[in-house]
């Protein structure tokens, strides 16, 4: 018999174990617990079959249903855990810890696996990181500076040289700009973007600092969770103060590669704070292969959006300091003893 774990329990757990999600790949693909592969029970459409009968006639028809289509499928569901798995331990769950995880938690135990169910299933998982974003209280640093100051190289370096980090565009895949899905990555779901956070921040020690980088609240197409928002805008903020040449260089390395028709796009999508003029001149520059000119012309729109989020923002306390050049190794060298000197360490 399977063992029923609470959520804690579960992810202490689920370290060692093989997540696996056994709803449909519908509620798969729009979030999931991080990390656990899916083995569903029923397709999406099954699903959809055995839920009309259940609400149009009644749990035993719907019940009868399921037994039929998963009947037929016991082998194969047995061939997919050793394919994903290779006879790993496994931590399975479902949307509310029902039918569907025990059904096949029983079935992987009958064939030897070792097995554990989350009590509560997925739904436990969201309200247990809900919880937690509500009740942590990290020493956040934020990380900002003027668009083109090298944040996410700078964040990438910390963590390199020994301090705690949440990037939150490598979670969200974005940049967190007009131009900042330009490779047309495909974001994770909203949802799924806060499991990302949750994991990234779930096992860090909130006793020492831990590095942000300066976003909205919207990344993209997916969000802060509130929770973490309302603690990252009060937190002391780091400014980098870099000058317009440095960071025009990094923006030219960053997107000249990119096709002269993807960056008009981009521009395009910021025509109404450009104005027709600048936009004109933009798209002109980008045509004559004067990367830097358009960069300049960018940084003129969103370095008066940063100055005005500063002006307007809740930081705690703001601090400036100048960064000469665009090496990340010694920038982040310079902050870490800025916030050794200055802010809690």
């Amino acid at each position: 018999m399977s063992l029923r774990l609470g959520i804690k329990d579960f992810l202490q757990e689920a370290r060692f174990r093989a997540i696996i999600d056994v709803r449909s790949p519908a509620e798969f693909a729009h979030a999931h617990i991080p990390g656990a592969l899916n083995l569903p029970l029923f397709s999406d459409e099954e699903r959809a079959l055995v839920g009309t009968l259940y609400k149009q006639e009644n749990p035993r028809a719907a019940f009868k249903k399921g037994l039929e289509i998963a009947g037929k499928k016991l082998n194969w569901y047995l061939e997919e855990i050793n394919r994903l798995t290779g006879g790993k331990k496994l931590a399975v769950h479902c949307w509310r810890g029902g039918k569907r995880s025990d059904s096949l938690g029983w079935l992987f135990g009958m064939a030897g696996y070792d097995v554990v169910i989350l009590e509560g299933g997925y739904k436990s998982f969201r309200s247990y990181a809900s919880d937690f974003f509500s009740a942590c209280a990290p020493k956040f640093i934020v990380l900002g500076g003027k668009t083109g100051s090298g944040k996410t190289e700078i964040l990438t370096e910390l963590k390199n040289q020994g301090e705690q980090i949440v990037d939150l565009e490598r979670l969200a895949i974005h940049k967190g700009s007009a131009f900042g899905n330009l490779s047309n990555s495909l974001q994770p779901m909203p949802e799924h973007f806060e499991n990302l956070v949750f994991q990234a921040m779930y096992n860090l020690d909130f006793s020492r600092r831990i590095w942000l980088e300066n976003e909205s609240r919207a990344i993209g197409k997916v969000f802060i969770p509130p929770a973490i928002w309302s603690k990252k805008i009060v937190a002391p903020l780091i400014h980098m103060e870099v000058s317009l040449d440095a960071r025009v260089e990094r923006l030219v390395q960053d997107y000249a590669g990119f096709s002269k028709e993807e960056l008009v796009a981009a521009f395009m999508k910021i025509q109404k704070r450009l104005g027709g003029l600048r936009l004109k001149n933009a798209l002109d520059c980008i045509d004559k292969n004067d990367f830097a000119g358009a960069a300049k012309i960018g940084l003129e729109y969103y370095d008066k959006t940063y100055n005005h989020c500063l002006d307007t923002g809740s930081f705690s306390k703001i601090f400036s300091i100048e960064i000469p050049g665009n090496d990340p190794v010694k920038t982040a060298e310079k902050v870490i003893q800025f916030a050794d000197n200055h802010i809690f360490k």
